[in-house]
C-alpha cells in the first residue's frame, strides 16, 4: 500500500507522522497550484464545491507519483462533503485511474466501529500501533497550533517579514525528509524557536481579525489565496477559528468519552441557529459571536461558492454584525477568484477596520 491524502492546511503533516509511526508508506501530494485545480476541475461537475476540485487534483498528482490508496474523512448531514469519496472514486475511474482504493473514515459519532475498521485497513498487520500513533499525531497537531499562534502574533510585528516567509518555506521543505512523529515534533519545535528569534516591534498594537467560515477554505492556504499571510503582511493579527487539532478534539476525542463537541460554539450560536443543519454553520456563527465578545476588530467569512451550510451562515451573520457592532467581510472562493480583486477587498477592509478601531 502506498497511501495518499489531500492537502488541507497542516493535515498532511499530522497524517504523515501517524502513518510513519504505523509503518505505512505515504505519498504527500505536491503542494496545490493552479495546475492542480485545473486538473481536478477538468473531471469535476462545474457547480461542485472548490474543495472537491482541489482534492481531486491532489489525488491525481499523487497517483502519478505512485499512490494506490486514498484516505479521506467522511461527513454526515446536508453537506456535500459526505459524498466526496464515492463521487471522486467514480470520477477517477471514468478518467482512467483504475484500481485505486479510497478508504473513508466516517465520523466516530456515527459509530466507532466503522472508524476503527477504516484505520485497521490502513494499518494492516500493524493495527496495534494505531492508538499510540494517533496520540502522537495529536501531539503534532497541538504543536502545529502552537506554532501557528506564534506566527500570527509575530508576522504583523516582524521588522523583516521576508525572514518569516523564508523560515516557513524551509519548514515545509524539511517535512518530507523527517520520519515519524518524534522527528516531526522536533522540527516544529525548532521552527518555533526560530520564529521566536525574529526581531519584532513589541510596541505595535495591530488590529485583530478573526477568520470564520467553511473549514477547508479557512485552513487550506491555496483555497483562500493565502489570506492569513496577506493579512499579516498588512499588519493584522489573525485569529483562525478552526484548526486540525480542534477538529480532532471535537469529532474524535470528545465523542469517544461520551461528550459532544463544539460546546461553546453551540451555546453562542443558539439564539441565531438552535439546530444542526450540516457543515460547520453553528461553529461559524458561534465563532463570530465569540470573536466579537473577546476583542476582535473585524471578521472575515470565507467559504466556497455554492456551499449550502455557509450560505445559511452568510444570511445570519449580518444580525451578529448588527448586534455586536463588528464589521464582517464576506469572501466567496472558486476557481475563477481573481487575485487582484481579492487583494483589493482585503486592503479596503483592513483600512476600514483600522479606522473604525481608532
Amino acid at each position: 500500500m502506498r497511501l495518499t491524502y489531500p492537502h488541507m492546511g497542516e493535515v498532511y503533516i499530522a497524517v504523515k507522522s501517524m502513518m510513519d509511526d504505523i509503518g505505512v508508506e505515504s505519498i504527500i501530494p505536491a503542494f496545490t497550484t493552479n495546475s492542480t485545480l485545473r486538473l481536478g476541475s477538468s473531471i469535476s461537475p462545474e457547480a461542485i464545491c472548490l474543495p472537491y476540485k482541489i482534492m481531486l487534483g491532489n489525488y491525481i498528482n499523487s497517483i502519478k507519483a505512485g499512490a494506490d490508496t486514498i484516505i479521506i474523512t467522511g461527513s454526515c448531514g446536508p453537506c456535500r462533503f459526505g459524498y466526496y469519496g464515492p463521487l471522486q472514486m467514480q470520477a477517477l475511474e471514468d478518467a482512467g485511474y483504475n484500481d485505486i482504493d479510497i478508504i473513508i473514515l466516517d465520523p466516530p459519532r456515527e459509530g466507532y466501529g466503522k472508524f476503527l475498521e477504516g484505520l485497521k485497513k490502513v494499518a494492516g498487520k500493524n493495527s496495534r500501533r494505531i492508538i499510540p500513533s494517533f496520540i502522537n499525531a495529536y501531539k503534532v497537531c497541538s504543536e502545529l497550533d502552537s506554532m501557528n499562534e506564534l506566527l500570527y502574533y509575530t508576522r504583523p510585528r516582524a521588522f523583516n517579514k521576508a525572514e518569516l516567509r523564508i523560515l516557513i518555506h524551509e519548514f515545509k521543505k524539511n517535512i518530507t525528509s523527517v520520519k515519524g512523529s518524534a522527528q516531526m515534533l522536533e522540527l516544529i519545535r525548532d521552527t518555533k524557536r526560530r520564529i521566536n528569534a525574529v526581531d519584532i516591534d513589541e510596541s505595535l498594537k495591530p488590529v485583530k481579525i478573526g477568520i470564520i467560515g467553511e473549514i477547508y477554505t479557512i485552513i487550506e492556504p491555496f483555497s483562500n489565496l493565502n489570506t492569513e499571510e496577506r493579512l499579516g503582511d498588512m499588519g493584522v493579527e489573525v485569529h483562525r477559528s478552526m484548526t486540525v487539532k480542534d477538529w480532532v478534539q471535537n469529532n474524535v476525542i470528545l465523542p469517544a468519552t461520551g461528550r459532544k463537541g463544539y460546546k461553546l460554539e453551540r451555546k453562542l450560536s443558539k439564539p441565531y441557529l438552535p439546530v444542526l443543519i450540516g457543515g460547520h454553520t453553528q461553529q461559524c456563527i458561534g465563532h463570530a459571536v465569540h470573536y466579537a465578545k473577546t476583542g476582535c476588530d473585524g471578521l472575515i467569512q470565507i467559504y466556497p461558492m455554492t456551499c449550502m451550510p455557509e450560505i445559511v451562515s452568510r444570511s445570519i451573520l449580518p444580525q451578529v454584525e448588527k448586534n455586536y457592532n463588528i464589521p464582517i467581510l464576506y469572501l466567496i472562493v472558486d476557481e475563477q477568484t481573481g487575485e487582484a480583486g481579492f487583494q483589493t477587498r482585503l486592503e479596503a477592509f483592513v483600512d476600514y477596520v483600522s479606522s473604525s478601531s481608532l
